[in-house]
């Protein structure tokens, strides 16, 4: 009866050593580093086309599609708190919008260079830290309203029946 008595109080010893001797040389190693899951370096995100109508004389007078990527550190991306393609769409939106000099009826270049830096400065104001380091262009278009017109009237008209001609069977 006090043999199983002892050898019960034995294993109960062993193992609080046991336990003491590993919580005792966990806290002795210093601390993991911790490992980053992704790449470092640069992260490029793609933003939703824009559609931002320009208005002459009270008239809408067409569409630009604008299609931008952008640059900024992956483990700055990381940390903040909300997603940083909002404030892009937000401020191409209003700098098209307000500084797009468009000219109607005139083909002309951009200052694409000013424009995008523009973009850039500004989201990093709001964020209130540089988090983007570049804006890109990956499309830029016009679209006229008549142009908008013509496309909307041939997809709502019905499709003209085609003539079937008869195949005569091969006689071989």
């Amino acid at each position: 009866m006090i043999k199983p008595l002892v050898i019960g109080l034995w294993a109960c010893l062993v193992t609080l050593a046991a336990s003491y001797a590993g919580a005792y040389w966990a806290a002795g190693l210093p601390p993991k580093a911790k490992e980053e899951p992704f790449l470092a370096g640069l992260e490029y995100r793609r933003v939703d086309p824009i559609n931002i109508p320009m208005i002459l004389d009270g008239q809408i007078r067409g569409y630009v599609i604008a299609k931008l990527v952008f640059t900024a550190d992956a483990a700055t991306l990381r940390k903040l708190p909300i997603e940083p393609q909002i404030f892009v769409t937000d401020a191409a939106f209003s700098e098209i919008y307000t500084n797009g000099r468009v000219e109607f009826g005139k083909l002309s270049k951009y200052n694409l260079a000013e424009i995008m830096s523009n973009i850039k400065n500004n989201v990093n104001a709001k964020l209130n830290a540089p988090v983007i380091q570049e804006v890109l262009v990956d499309g830029l278009n016009y679209i006229d309203r008549t142009e908008i017109r013509a496309l909307a009237n041939r997809m709502t008209q019905p499709a003209e029946p085609r003539a079937v001609r008869q195949i005569e069977p091969s006689t071989h």
